[in-house]
């Protein structure tokens, strides 16, 4: 990882974030009334204080904290006073703890959980027609746990969630247990693998759990693959297996190019509802029954969430300027699976991009968007021309091993674009490229508002 300190509060999300506490796992239990769209909670803590402090400040949006315990490893920790409003949860303490303790608090909680309004509309917890969708992205976790949301901390989670019988709900991971009682029916989950609080999901509705059939894998497929898994309603099923069900292929393509597949399992879940774009959370996506159309539109979507599990949850920015280290990435693995599959070469599909970027405003920076344009389709695609410009800079083979070595090194942790340009200057010299041909190559499509040219034949 970077050795820089993140900027917290981070200028893109200033309301959110601590830079006194962190958090290494947090272990969630959740009552979930339907009808009333009504939780009840209990979410256990576990952390360490980054710098001397007797009051710890949380992120938690629009839900009424009960009781609060804490600890400091065998020590019980007073807890002099809760307070929860304006999105923060403070919480003050009877000692002063020093930097580098351990610190764990368990903290009860319920509400009608309600979005949250920004600068990119509503997100967090959002109830459905019949059920639940989570999107939290940039920092919409807070509207149902009590969290610090933040990209840059990474935890472990451990989810149990009750809800009403014959509603699945899907969470991060690997599902753990699952029991009954009465009307009431309990799933557990696990993520074993590092994530921020904004990539933990809850989705819930009349869903079926089923696995994607393996097909026969291209021998030159490296280990990793992992296992797929559809999760929809019965009414959805046959048109999701249709639609989805090349999602192991495209796993396959992108352990070819990236390596191993980062985490123990892969789900889709697809709503009833109709969905504007589809959703990227730790281990699984989120997509629309529009998403089911099996045009080339739909398909190419259905690889981009894929890929996210490489760049965005696996290797996940530390600043939301740098938001072009997942989008970027995930576009241009749109391209590698169209040319895969024989939709079209990279280049076309690069061309193609670049003459829509031609035909809009250029006012745009890649590199610091600045928060109202850091979700903007030009950040998508401009990402994406700029990992081709490189490319076509270094040549296809010394790129192709540039990225897989950026994966390896960083898999699970938190990246800038500072150490991707040392990272690509590192690895094209190891390979005898010029010294300042990675960085020369891709500073105008990063640092500059004006469009480059677009990129000549790529270097043989």
């Amino acid at each position: 990882m970077s050795e820089e300190n993140p900027v917290l509060p981070d200028p893109y999300v200033p309301g959110s974030g601590t830079g006194d506490f962190t958090v290494g796992h947090y272990d969630l239990q959740l009552e979930v009334k339907l009808a009333a769209n009504r939780i009840a909670g209990r979410a256990r803590l576990e952390g360490t204080v980054l710098q001397a402090l007797q009051r710890v400040e949380l992120d938690l949006h629009a839900l009424s904290v009960g009781k609060v315990a804490a600890r400091s490893g065998r020590d019980t920790v007073k807890v002099t006073r809760t307070t929860a409003r304006n999105g923060r949860l403070v919480i003050e303490l009877g000692t002063e703890l020093e930097a580098g303790a351990d610190l764990s608090l368990e903290i009860s909680y319920s509400g009608v959980p309600r979005m949250l309004r920004g600068l990119w509309g509503e997100i967090g917890w959002e109830e459905l027609e019949d059920g639940v969708l989570v999107a939290g992205q940039p920092n919409g976790a807070q509207t149902w746990f009590p969290c610090v949301d933040h990209p840059s901390v990474k935890s472990t989670y451990s989810i149990a969630v009750s809800t009403d019988a014959g509603y699945l709900p899907v969470c991060n991971g690997t599902p753990t247990g699952h029991r009954r009682r009465s009307s009431r029916e309990e799933w557990t989950w696990e993520l074993q693998e590092p994530a921020p609080s904004y990539l933990v999901t809850v989705q819930i509705g009349r869903y079926r759990l089923v696995a994607v059939p393996e097909h026969d894998a291209d021998p030159e497929t490296p280990a990793g693959a992992a296992p797929v898994f559809l999760a929809t309603s019965p009414a959805l099923l046959g048109r999701a297996q249709d639609a989805l069900g090349l999602q192991t292929r495209m796993m396959d393509c992108f352990s070819r190019h990236y390596g191993p597949y980062p985490f123990d399992r892969y789900t889709a879940v697809v709503t009833d509802d109709e969905l504007e774009i589809p959703l990227e959370a730790a281990s699984l996506s989120i997509f629309g029954s529009n998403h089911l159309d099996g045009s080339w539109a739909s398909e190419r979507l259905v690889a981009h969430e894929l890929a996210h599990q490489w760049f965005g949850n696996a290797l996940t920015l530390r600043q939301w300027r740098d938001i072009w280290l997942h989008e970027g990435f995930a576009c241009y693995s749109e391209w590698v699976w169209g040319q895969e599959s024989g939709h079209a070469s990279l280049r076309t599909q690069a061309r193609r991009a670049w003459r829509g970027l031609f035909l809009k405003p250029r006012t745009v920076v890649v590199a610091d968007p600045g928060p109202e344009l850091m979700f903007d389709d030009r950040i998508y695609k401009r990402g994406a021309l700029t990992l081709y410009a490189l490319r076509c800079a270094i040549g296809s083979e010394v790129f192709a091993e540039l990225i897989r070595s950026w994966v390896a090194e960083h898999r699970h942790g938190s990246v800038d674009t500072a150490l991707f340009l040392a990272h690509a200057e590192r690895h094209a010299r190891t390979a005898g490229q010029p010294e300042g041909l990675a960085t020369e190559a891709v500073s105008p499509w990063l640092f500059a508002s004006e469009l480059p040219s677009f990129p000549a034949v790529e270097t043989p």
